[in-house]
């Protein structure tokens, strides 16, 4: 219950605004309400879902305050990886980097987004991979979560996943390259890159956010 209504809401198939039928979910998935409050109560929790009493439930407007506050914690972590990684990679890293970007490329050419965003993710964790920070890949995580409705959302237009994987590609040749200096500035040139394209979805799509 929980699982498939936050997929949704981080996937787009509920956009921000979008009201939860409560009734109509109890009737689909022949369940009680019990369980579908317990599963917006903690969407609400995690800021998904805002409850407007004697109003109902909606899937909670996003924040470019806190979309650009969760990139900067994920640009400062992730630009410190890729320089503690790239010469730590070991042979097994590198060949899965390399699978993975085959991947990318081939869901990119398909026009599979959920596809090439699932890539994606893995991407970055295989960078991380080597360095067994747990602490850190747990910060890294729970910011990638509040950024993953913005992040799909910038995949969708034709042609994003060909640049991101472009982006991914370079990153990866600098990484691999061993040098410290050029991985951390590669990392940086690629979130920077996603950052102005945020700034272009809030001036074009206003009614996805909140004030």
């Amino acid at each position: 219950m929980y699982r498939e209504l936050r997929d949704r809401i981080l996937g787009g198939l509920l956009e921000p605004g979008a009201a939860i039928d409560k009734l109509a979910i109890c009737a689909k998935l022949g369940v009680s309400r019990f369980p579908v409050q317990a599963a917006i109560n903690r969407l609400a929790y995690e800021r998904l879902v805002t409850i407007a009493p004697q109003h109902g439930s909606f899937v909670a407007p996003m924040s470019p305050s806190a979309i650009r506050e969760y990139q900067m914690i994920r640009r400062a972590l992730e630009c410190e990886i890729a320089e503690l990684a790239a010469p730590r990679l070991t042979q097994a890293d590198r060949d899965a980097l390399a699978d993975n970007l085959e991947r990318q490329r081939s869901t990119s050419e398909k026009g599979d987004v959920s596809g090439f965003y699932a890539l994606d993710v893995a991407f970055h964790q295989i960078i991380a991979r080597p360095l067994a920070l747990a602490h850190a890949v747990d910060a890294l995580e729970a910011a990638r979560t509040h950024l993953e409705r913005m992040r799909r959302l910038l995949l969708s237009p034709q042609g994003r996943t060909a640049q991101a994987y472009a982006e991914h590609r370079a990153l990866a040749d600098a990484l691999i390259g061993g040098d410290p200096d050029v991985a951390r500035r590669a990392m940086r040139d690629h979130l920077d890159s996603a950052a102005a394209a945020f700034e272009l979805i809030f001036r074009e799509r206003p009614e996805l956010f909140s004030a």
